[in-house]
């Protein structure tokens, strides 16, 4: 027990200093588990966000769009295996936590449950979506475990890109034909309220906030982080002409923020429950591509235990 309080003490010290806390390192368990469960679930939703981009890929008006598409798309992949890498520091298997999203034990972004209806949808998840995600992603470079603020340096760079490519399809579709700005704000008037689900519950109602800020998982709470980018993005849609759909919108000049009306919390947590637009066939797609790379990932595992092999001959 005495040496219990010791090595707590060594790490809220580690902590109050901000250096980071390396996979070797002690730590308390629960911390373990937040990290485990918040970096898992990041990862499954840069994987399952695959979807509802790919499922323009085929459909993008142009070369250039179709290029720039895919390759965000292979982006998001990549992330997704950056996290998974992280998230097996931490002790447990990539394969577990793959088993936990497909049986619904654990959770992803609840944005990638609605569907994308137009091409604008493309544009809109860009801005706003990735947006979002950067908002949070800034943070996290900062995060207190090691691997996670790593990976996160890298991906904030990517996200960048495709944050500046959505706006730029954005911008053509308000400044193009009737039809074509018509279409834009559709799409933002879809993905406006559910992009500002994307931060999580109100900091009264989460369960996991407090505990996050405490050990710097997190440094800004899901109300701080939904503000500012409120903030930053109602000026970039009265840029393009387009109107965010919340008739309580309105800036405080006291202060210096905007207002803005109710989120429809009982949406949020029916979607995050499974009961969303697309739940289902979310897992759907990524239980059948799962199962059909399975020789390929027996094929990889194949090829480096027999390297691994003839290295141990060689050395013999």
């Amino acid at each position: 027990m005495e040496n219990t309080i010791q090595l707590e003490e060594l790490f809220d010290a580690k902590l109050e200093r901000g250096e980071f806390i390396e996979p070797k390192d002690w730590m308390p368990e629960k911390y373990r588990k937040t990290l485990i469960r918040q970096i898992s679930q990041h990862a499954h939703s840069e994987v399952i966000g695959m979807q509802p981009e790919g499922n323009w890929i085929t459909r993008a008006p142009s070369l250039r769009r179709k290029a720039v598409l895919l390759a965000k798309v292979q982006d998001e992949g990549g992330h997704g295996l950056y996290l998974y890498s992280a998230c097996e520091t931490l002790g447990i298997s990539r394969d577990e936590v793959i088993q936990q999203l497909q049986s619904g034990k654990a959770k992803y972004s609840s944005i990638f449950n609605y569907p994308t209806l137009t091409w604008a949808d493309m544009g809109a998840i860009g801005w706003l979506v990735d947006g979002a995600a950067i908002m949070n992603q800034v943070m996290l470079q900062r995060t207190s475990y090691g691997p996670y603020s790593r990976a996160m340096v890298r991906i904030c760079k990517e996200e960048s890109f495709h944050q500046r490519q959505g706006y730029e399809i954005m911008c053509v579709l308000a400044k193009g034909s009737p039809e074509q700005k018509a279409m834009a704000q559709d799409a933002l008037n879809r993905w406006w309220w559910p992009t500002l689900m994307m931060f999580g519950p109100k900091d009264a109602e989460s369960s996991n906030s407090a505990e996050s800020i405490k050990w710097k998982i997190k440094r800004e709470t899901n109300d701080e982080l939904r503000q500012k980018f409120v903030d930053r993005t109602v000026p970039q849609a009265e840029h393009l002409g387009l109107t965010v759909p919340d008739k309580d919108l309105k800036w405080n000049a006291e202060r210096n923020s905007y207002d803005f009306g109710e989120i429809d919390w009982e949406e949020f947590w029916n979607v995050v429950q499974g009961n969303g637009p697309c739940n289902k066939v979310r897992i759907e797609n990524h239980v059948r591509a799962h199962e059909e790379g399975k020789w390929v990932r027996e094929a990889a595992a194949a090829y480096a235990a027999k390297k691994a092999k003839a290295a141990q001959v060689q050395v013999a």
